[in-house]
């Protein structure tokens, strides 16, 4: 875990970085893996931000329209260098986690996107990120427009809009429309890492802390779902510390009473509950 001393000033500057008036994507998936990684310093992101600068240097000088950018960062990345995703990578934290992403070049789709955004973005290409229900790619050209896309997670195959719907349906289990999201902008893609790393570790109850910290810097977001600070205030019981999650549970009951009196008063039952086992 990280050291607790240093949790203010991390989260502060977590803070700080979403509220930028144009976030760095880059920094704030690197602060959410210093969260997971102690040994994540100040020189290591620093140097995943070179090798960025490196890749970026290396994709030919404007290649032309959207397909010629989605074929140069496909020859890059996924020929030269082989970024891509498997099975495998969704079973482990670091599939999350962007300096180890560039390491391994292994990871989750929209971490492997980050990756391509980033190089992309630096190397001068028109290029989006694609949040599809169950899947994460990137665009290239005009999202509205003449536009190509790609997916990272398979190496930069092309898709077309019907590719995508295909992907949506795949995940949603009924047919989709051929239209594509608009572009995701930094802070949702930041809130989708971090809704990964929290079902990650959901699924192991004895990462209570992983799961806590990914619900604590997604309430740090400008934009958030106010259930997070119920999810929060579970944990803090879950963890032991009833009197801050049973404080926590009451104010949230506040923020629904007005809209949901009956979920309130149900979030007040399980506060009065958490109080209790203090007896």
């Amino acid at each position: 875990m990280p050291r607790r001393d240093d949790t203010p000033a991390r989260r502060r500057r977590f803070a700080e970085a979403a509220r930028e008036e144009r976030p760095d994507l880059a920094l704030l998936c690197l602060l959410v893996a210093q969260e997971a990684d102690p040994e994540l310093d100040e020189d290591g992101i620093d140097a995943t931000q070179i090798e960025l600068d490196r890749l970026a240097g290396l994709v030919p000088y404007s290649p032309g329209g959207p397909g010629a950018w989605a074929a140069a960062l496909a020859g890059l990345l996924g020929d030269r260098f082989d970024f891509r995703g498997s099975a495998a990578d969704y079973r482990r934290l670091e599939s999350s986690l962007l300096h180890e992403v560039l390491r391994r070049r292994r990871g989750l789709p929209i971490l492997l996107s980050v990756v391509w955004l980033e190089v992309a973005r630096r190397a001068g290409a028109p290029v989006y990120g694609v949040a599809l229900p169950g899947h994460f790619v990137v665009g290239f050209g005009d999202p509205y427009g003449r536009h190509v896309l790609a997916d990272p997670f398979d190496g930069g195959r092309v898709l077309s809009d019907e590719d995508a719907a295909l992907l949506v349906a795949g995940a949603l289990g009924v047919p989709s429309a051929a239209t594509v999201p608009a572009p995701a902008k930094p802070l949702e893609i930041v809130l989708r890492i971090l809704n990964n790393i929290r079902a990650w570790a959901a699924a192991r109850p004895e990462l209570t802390d992983v799961q806590l910290w990914a619900v604590e810097l997604s309430l740090l977001l400008p934009s958030h779902p106010a259930r997070l600070r119920y999810e929060r205030a579970k944990l803090l019981v879950e963890r032991g510390d009833f009197v801050a999650g049973a404080k926590e549970m009451e104010e949230y009951a506040e923020v629904v009473a007005a809209m949901e009196p009956n979920a309130a008063e149900a979030v007040r039952r399980r506060a009065r509950a958490a109080r209790a086992r203090l007896n």
